[in-house]
């Protein structure tokens, strides 16, 4: 038996406290709020007027905490069609022009985006092991700005010497099954 559709907070910003609907889906597991929560602290020096990609993104949750606390335009992509009509809904709900949602296989179906990501928000449904070849992707298409910010979910904990080589860890943490990081992307190598 399926279970109903849930729902998913935003917790920071503009939208804080709105809910947006979890369409009923296998695959999706929307990063919980106490993870969400340290993500934008780590964030918060950034995200104003930030350009950002939530690419699997699946509800929509990160790229809509970004909106509301500033970005300037977050771009979200997901596989399943009905969740991108889904956050096509929320963003109509929420009524902003800032997000532009299209269904994608993220990372060879991603469109060169006009303005380079300064943040990224990369969190792939655990066993697709499509993680650590976006982040090599991303990089070689030049797609992320000098000096962006990379969130990378994970169900194991990832290694600086699993990035791109201009690629720096800045903070891992560890809640239940998820492993959360944030890297820095930085353009030369020292």
């Amino acid at each position: 038996m399926k279970s109903r559709p849930g729902q998913v907070r935003i917790i920071g910003g503009e939208w804080r406290g709105r809910k947006l609907t979890v369409p009923d889906s296998l695959h999706l597991r929307p990063t919980p709020d106490r993870v969400r929560e340290t993500l934008f602290n780590w964030l918060s020096p950034v995200i104003a007027g930030a350009h950002c990609l939530d690419a699997f993104a699946g509800t929509g949750i990160l790229g809509f905490e970004a909106l509301s606390r500033g970005a300037a335009h977050v771009v979200m992509t997901e596989s399943a069609k009905g969740c991108v009509q889904h956050m096509q809904d929320a963003a109509a709900k929420l009524q902003t022009h800032k997000a532009e949602i299209y269904q994608a296989v993220v990372p060879e179906d991603l469109a060169v985006p006009d303005k380079k990501f300064d943040v990224v928000f990369l969190d792939p449904p655990y066993q697709t092991n499509l993680l650590i070849p976006t982040c090599f992707y991303l990089e070689k298409q030049q797609f992320l700005a000098d000096n962006c910010y990379i969130y990378l979910e994970s169900n194991e904990v990832i290694l600086t010497e699993n990035l791109p080589p201009n690629w720096e860890l800045l903070k891992s943490k560890k809640a239940g099954l998820v492993a959360y990081h944030l890297a820095l992307r930085k353009d030369d190598i020292l």
